[in-house]
């Protein structure tokens, strides 16, 4: 008689382990998005979980709460090393272990530094077997934001921008002008990449750009998809002299997620945005007299926003590039030439870029380039 063998639904399990822990997408930030999934020898599965921030309860424990005694002999498949310290909730490794689990399928460490390795140790330690790596680079993916925060305190940041094939971010001449041009129907990209930037809101903490669209463009910067998200989006505005209007599209939308940093002192303006729901803070100007991008991200840092997405115009783009606080890049292009007459991408940037890893993603007619300017597991 033939017996199944354990490790014949590795893939399958492991891939539905990712399925899940993308359902947490917008609702575990700060905490990473993690998915579990627990199989019986014979391919039975008979617990799944996913962790969302405010469920408190880690996708493992979701999972073996679900399996309760068939859990004993059987394999859980988790797309993040089972914790192995006291936080929010208890250690899940000493959950896994008490138990009776036999073997653990994980896909990548835990990124936290002061952590990794532990829980896989424990594990060990109690003789289940531990096997590592299926399915990395996406469950790596999936928490690239979680693995800058926990290491850094700030959050990844990506810049996002959509241009012609000529580098034109829109038409005319104005350099503050954002990604879709001064008149709002003159759009660079078709409606695919225009759903899927608001995929990239979704997957945000947060979005900033500069007062210079705001005045161009009159944005309302949100997220659009629909789905479910533990915090609004919030919408962070670079605006060194307080020239947000009151009847903008973000201030009259300001629901206590607007953020606007400053360097000016003027009360009364300031408690005329603070009436409408708006946040001020007062930032530094940096060495290139402009507000300080770094001193920005550590104090987004300490509101724990994990991600922070940049669409901005054509100096933003120029000076946050320049800054080198940009992790990656999502850059659409569309199949247009604008010629002289377009805005370019990144007037007045001081330096070439280059990015790796690119992958390239097909929306239409239109194309874009994804890459990386640093790597969100270092340091």
């Amino acid at each position: 008689m033939q017996t199944s063998n354990p490790h014949d639904h590795d893939e399958q399990f492991a891939r539905r382990a990712l399925e899940l822990a993308r359902q947490g997408i917008a609702l575990t930030s700060p905490n990473p998005c993690v998915g579990a999934v627990i199989a019986t020898p014979d391919g039975t599965i008979v617990g799944e979980g996913f962790h969302t921030y405010e469920g408190k309860k880690h996708a493992e424990i979701l999972a073996l709460e679900q399996a309760g005694t068939r859990a004993r002999g059987a394999t859980i498949y988790v797309t993040l090393e089972p914790c192995s310290h006291q936080g929010r909730t208890g250690p899940c490794a000493d959950a896994v272990i008490a138990t009776g689990i036999a073997r653990v399928v994980c896909s990548m460490e835990d990124p936290n530094p002061q952590v990794a390795g532990r829980g896989f140790a424990k594990l060990r330690a109690a003789g289940i077997q531990v096997d590592m790596n299926l399915f990395e680079a996406d469950a790596r993916k999936l928490n690239e934001a979680f693995a800058k925060y926990i290491r850094h305190k700030a959050p990844l940041v990506t810049l996002k921008s959509a241009m012609t094939l000529d580098g034109k971010i829109a038409r005319g001449t104005d350099l503050d002008a954002s990604v879709r041009g001064t008149a709002r129907t003159d759009w660079i990209t078709g409606e695919v990449a225009r759903a899927h930037v608001q995929q990239l809101r979704h997957q945000s903490d947060a979005i900033l750009t500069g007062i210079g669209t705001v005045l161009a463009d009159d944005p309302l910067l949100t997220d659009r998809t629909g789905l479910p998200r533990r915090r609004s989006l919030l919408r962070v505005v670079l605006d060194s002299h307080l020239r947000l209007p009151l009847a903008s599209r973000i201030s009259q939308s300001a629901r206590e997620d607007v953020l606007v940093f400053t360097e000016d002192t003027d009360l009364s303006r300031k408690n005329e945005l603070e009436k409408l729901g708006i946040r001020v803070e007062l930032v530094p100007r940096s060495g290139d007299n402009a507000l300080d991008l770094s001193a920005i991200l550590n104090r987004l840092g300490e509101l724990e926003i994990t991600s922070l997405l940049i669409e901005g115009g054509s100096h933003l783009n120029a000076s946050v590039l320049d800054s080198r606080l940009v992790d990656k890049v999502f850059l659409f292009l569309a199949p247009k030439i604008f010629g002289d007459a377009g805005v370019p991408f990144a007037a007045g940037l001081h330096q070439s870029i280059e990015f790796t890893n690119p992958q390239f993603h097909q929306f239409a007619d239109d194309c874009a380039i994804e890459g990386y300017l640093s790597d969100p597991y270092s340091g």
